[in-house]
C-alpha cells in the first residue's frame, strides 16, 4: 500500500525531527522566528513545533504536534509519523504531522481529532474576515507501521 506523502517526501512512518514552538498547555503560538502568531482561548494539549527545512502550502515549515512528554520550547526532539492532519487555514491547505515514539493510542487519536475540530472553530471565530474558512478535513494514520 502507497503512504500518502506530504510536502518534500515525509509521509506517515518516517522519522523526522522537530522544533517545538508551542509547548504543552501553553495559550501562545509563535512561529519559527519566535513572533507570536496566534494567541488561544484555551491552552495547546500538545507539543507544537515545525520541521526545519521543509516547506508546507502557507510558506511556513510543515507543522507537527508532538505526543513525546517534557518538552520545552525550543527544544528538537525526533520521533515518527505517526499521523497526517489535513487542515485548511483561512482557505489554504496546512497539513500538520502528528510526531510520537510508539504507536498512536486510541485516546491520542480522539484528543487529536477532538483538537482540530475545535481549533478550526476557535479559528473561524477569531478570525471572522478570513478569506476563507479554516476546516479539519481529517487524516491519515499510521497503524503498525503502514498506512490505514
Amino acid at each position: 500500500m502507497t503512504r500518502p506523502t506530504v510536502r518534500l517526501g515525509v509521509r506517515l512512518g518516517d522519522d523526522v525531527d522537530v522544533v517545538i514552538e508551542v509547548a504543552r498547555f501553553s495559550f501562545v503560538k509563535r512561529r519559527p522566528d519566535g513572533r507570536v502568531h496566534f494567541v488561544s482561548p484555551f491552552p495547546s494539549p500538545f507539543h507544537y513545533g515545525s520541521v526545519p527545512n521543509t516547506l508546507a502550502p502557507d510558506g511556513d515549515p510543515l507543522d507537527a504536534l508532538v505526543l513525546v512528554p517534557g518538552l520545552r520550547r525550543g527544544s528538537e526532539v525526533r520521533g515518527r509519523v505517526l499521523g497526517i492532519v489535513r487542515f485548511v487555514d483561512a482557505g489554504v491547505l496546512d497539513w500538520k504531522l502528528v510526531v510520537g515514539r510508539g504507536s498512536l493510542r486510541r485516546h491520542q487519536r480522539i484528543q487529536v481529532e477532538g483538537f482540530f475540530r475545535v481549533y478550526a472553530r476557535a479559528k473561524r471565530w477569531l478570525d471572522p474576515g478570513a478569506r476563507a474558512p479554516s476546516r479539519f478535513e481529517g487524516w491519515s494514520v499510521a497503524v503498525d507501521g503502514a498506512s490505514g
